[in-house]
């Protein structure tokens, strides 16, 4: 810790002791506001230069600048809608409590009252007449742009990324929306939205590895879900028709700036569709959630522009890695083993041919398509909940929404034949005992479930963080998350580097009420 910020801790702390010493509290228990920032710079916008409004208005907030010395000060508060000036004097305040906002420092909740005035420059200005403490800050806050920039510990502290820095919390108000319209259009289209088991007995609905963890009554292996399709398939065998879950998942892999361990998931099934019902369901949904929240279908990510609107390109699987990467799959399994070796992929003798073709496909082709585009028509061997293609067994029924390089939606006709689904997962638990610790699990609950029998269904899952990094313009999936995972470290009273924090002044910071 610099020795600056060591003194600017001791001078907070001495200036708490000495507001306890005076008998303030300086943290009370709730203020009456009548106004917010937004409401009151609105309301009184069209006030004259120096005119005064009749009414005065009550706000809190959080200082976040000041300047002026002697008998009168300037400072701006900080609320949830955003910041107002306010000025100070002390023939209006009175001495004690002149005295009071002097010694405030930047980061301190107050809550103030007083008429509304236009400043010389026409900035709308409270006059404060009444003035209270609400929080003392004991921790100064880094500048902006100049403070808080290192994007690790702007995650690690993101209460302090999100007081300095309003461009991120716009980013999470605009998750919070899209979330919200996600929840409408569905709704709208007559889905019931329903929550379901997060501990699973058993791991499945998608190829990835578990969090594992233990129930001590019941003496059992619990896990937390990998994803919620097992159990909403269930409810469309139970009779509903429409469901959908936006819920958290697990998967205890790797981090990149497209995954995290828990991310959200929208998950819909519909009863008597398939694939193409859902791709046109997933086309409409999300321009529509972009022209809500933005505006507009076009959207500006990274230095892609991209259009949501619908119709979206379709392209099989085979195509696709025609086009993009010059290869053939159209070969017998020797031939596939020998591009796989061209290509260099690693351990392709050990891998099954469907597994192969993913693997080309994630390697080579995926990164390059940009444009909202359907990627239709998978392996079988890749796809175990997936419904077999009509003219082709070989292959199923699935496609992949692609964006900007990055897979965000996957969805099948979903398969309904017991009989082989009991051959999938049989496929699924050989493949795990040779290795693959991500294949599925014989579920027998789920199968029984579909000998009662489950009507066609389509059925979508959608990575939602993914899709408000498109919508928002973030590179990352932990510019989208409020608390991304991250490694621990030690926790002293600051975990910035000194070159790393620049220190917002405390104003007369060694003086004492």
């Amino acid at each position: 810790m610099s020795e600056e910020l060591s003194e600017l801790l001791k001078v907070r702390r001495s200036k708490l002791d000495e507001l306890r010493s005076k008998k303030i509290n300086p943290y009370p228990y709730r203020f009456d506001r009548n106004s917010t920032a937004a409401a009151a710079l609105e309301k009184y916008k069209d006030l004259k230069a120096e005119e005064v409004s009749p009414e005065e208005v009550k706000i809190a907030g959080r200082i976040m600048t000041r300047r002026g010395h002697g008998k009168a000060a300037f400072a701006h508060i900080q609320d949830g809608s955003g910041k107002i000036q306010i000025y100070a004097k002390l023939d209006i305040l009175g001495d004690e409590k002149f005295k009071l906002f002097e010694h405030l420092d930047i980061g301190d909740f107050i809550g103030i009252n007083g008429p509304v005035f236009k400043t010389r420059t026409g900035e709308t200005t409270i006059r404060v007449k009444e003035l209270e403490l609400l929080s003392k800050s004991l921790h100064p806050l880094p500048e902006k742009w100049h403070g808080l920039t290192d994007k690790e510990h702007r995650y690690r502290e993101r209460y302090v990324d999100l007081i300095v820095n309003n461009d991120v919390k716009e980013v999470f108000v605009k998750r919070s929306k899209i979330i919200a319209e996600i929840r409408n259009y569905l709704i709208s289209k007559d889905y019931l939205e329903v929550e379901t088991p997060v501990l699973h007995i058993q791991p499945g609905g998608a190829a990835a590895r578990p969090f594992e963890t233990y129930h001590n009554a019941l003496d059992m292996d619990l896990y937390l879900r990998i994803a919620l399709e097992l159990h909403l398939k269930r409810l469309i065998v139970g009779g509903f028709e429409k469901v959908f879950e936006i819920g958290r998942v697990f998967r205890n892999e790797g981090i990149s700036f497209k995954h995290n361990p828990e991310y959200t998931m929208l998950e819909l099934y519909e009863a008597y569709a398939d694939y193409n019902d859902i791709m046109k369901l997933t086309e409409d949904m999300v321009s529509s959630i972009a022209k809500k929240v933005l505006g507009t279908t076009k959207v500006k990510y990274k230095d892609l522009d991209i259009d949501f609107k619908p119709p979206w390109p379709r392209i099989t699987l085979h195509d696709a890695l025609k086009k993009y990467a010059n290869i053939d799959i159209n070969t017998d399994e020797k031939g596939l083993r020998g591009i796989a070796k061209q290509k260099g992929l690693e351990g392709y003798m050990e891998l099954p041919i469907g597994k192969i073709i993913n693997l080309l496909y994630d390697n080579f082709v995926e990164a390059k398509i940009i444009e909202p585009t359907f990627i239709i028509d998978y392996p079988v061997e890749t796809s175990p909940l997936a419904k077999r293609k009509r003219d082709n067994p070989k292959l199923v029924e699935r496609f992949e929404v692609v964006v900007a390089g990055m897979e965000v939606a996957n969805a099948f006709s979903e398969l309904n034949d017991p009989i082989d689904q009991r051959a999938r997962f049989k496929e699924q638990v050989e493949a795990r005992k040779a290795g693959d610790d991500e294949a599925e699990s014989m579920d027998e609950d789920f199968l029984r479930a579909l000998e009662y029998g489950m009507p066609p269904t389509g059925g979508l899952g959608i990575g939602v963080d993914r899709i408000v990094m498109l919508l928002t313009g973030q590179p990352s999936i932990r510019d989208v998350l409020l608390f991304p995972h991250m490694r621990p470290t030690e926790i002293k009273q600051t975990d910035a580097k000194p070159e790393e924090l620049k220190i917002l002044d405390d104003n007369n910071r060694k003086k004492r009420i």
